[in-house]
């Protein structure tokens, strides 16, 4: 089943792929050569990945999945948010993360979540299905794999960030990994109905 991904991001749709194995072709926006600029201007995760689903299922009639993705911190009253990717610079991850860091500088609560939002969206209409991973925020970059706030979030359980870990042992965890495996549960769930 070919799935447009609302994305420009390789990184992203190479994850999104990976975790969903040979059942699926993932495709992105640059693969299907659509260049115009989404406008996310939703006040939510679930209304922003609506916004990307369904324009891209109606601009092509693929089965489409839009994400809204980002960091919630606890003692920034859930800032980044629906903003994370351009907090201090559209998607400039190194100044969002020293944005985030210098807030921060004096606060012992260092707790924090990444969230994902996934909409599919079809002939069907809309279904969302939502991942979360907990964790705290480092004072410090360390690592360089994965991408965005990475380097800084060490995921409860674990000793190092989502940027010191192997791609396949942070998909395994990540919110994006929970997110579509709810995603999966409900189309077997849709398929045997």
């Amino acid at each position: 089943m070919e799935l447009l991904v609302a994305t420009h991001n390789v990184h992203k749709k190479e994850e999104i792929q990976q975790i969903l194995g040979n059942d699926f072709t993932v495709k992105s926006l640059t693969d299907h050569n659509i260049y115009e600029e989404i406008i996310e201007d939703g006040d939510s995760f679930n209304a922003n990945a609506l916004i990307k689903a369904k324009y891209c299922f109606e601009k092509t009639g693929i089965p489409s999945l839009g994400d809204d993705s980002g960091l919630v911190v606890e003692a920034l009253d859930g800032r980044p948010g629906i903003f994370s990717a351009r907090y201090a610079g559209d998607h400039d991850f190194a100044k969002n993360i020293e944005k985030v860091l210098s807030e921060l500088k004096d606060e012992e609560n260092r707790k924090a979540y990444f969230i994902t939002v996934l909409c599919y969206y079809d002939e069907n209409g809309a279904k969302y299905f939502e991942g979360r991973v907990y964790g705290n925020l480092l004072t410090e970059n360390k690592g360089f794999k994965g991408f965005g706030y990475d380097p800084v979030f060490v995921p409860e359980g674990y000793d190092r960030t989502f940027a010191e870990m192997d791609p396949e042992d942070k998909n395994k965890i990540s919110h994006r990994k929970k997110a579509l495996d709810l995603f999966l549960s409900g189309l077997k769930v849709a398929d045997q109905q």
